[in-house]
């Protein structure tokens, strides 16, 4: 009876551990998140795509050696398709969050990194300099 407790108990710690709750989270938000994508491509991008190229699947698309057939075009679409989800994720989920990211990091650090500051002209160096020299004859 003890060893089947001790193993209840060592599930329950296993499954109750940050990571595992961490990775089903993630996997849940990531399946909802396949739907997101897959849809922008569906209903966005590949009836972009068929308004330029004229066709948004190739998959009819087939040659012949010797009587047997070569379906290229079926594999021709999932590398479009792999290019276009490739293409939604950066575009709209990585960019977005990179800029996010910096600019919370630039109010968290008190600077903006959108606006960075120009590097002083040869006039305002001059004048800095001037304006030194008369502060040590005053000094002096």
């Amino acid at each position: 009876m003890s060893a089947l407790k001790d193993i209840g108990t060592g599930f329950r710690d296993f499954l109750l551990r940050g990571n595992v709750i961490d990775l089903a989270v993630a996997v849940v938000v990531g399946g909802a998140f396949t739907v997101i994508v897959s849809a922008l491509v569906d209903n966005l991008l590949t009836p972009l795509i068929a308004l330029i190229v004229g066709q948004p699947s190739f998959d009819r698309l087939t040659f012949t050696i010797n009587d047997t057939v070569f379906g290229y075009g079926a594999f021709l679409t999932a590398v479009i398709n792999f290019i276009l989800v490739a293409a939604a994720l950066y575009f709209f989920v990585v960019l977005p969050v990179k800029k996010l990211s910096a600019l919370a990091a630039a109010r968290k650090s008190g600077t903006d990194e959108a606006e960075p500051a120009a590097p002083p002209t040869d006039e305002a160096v001059l004048l800095a300099e001037i304006r030194d020299l008369l502060k040590s004859q005053n000094t002096a």
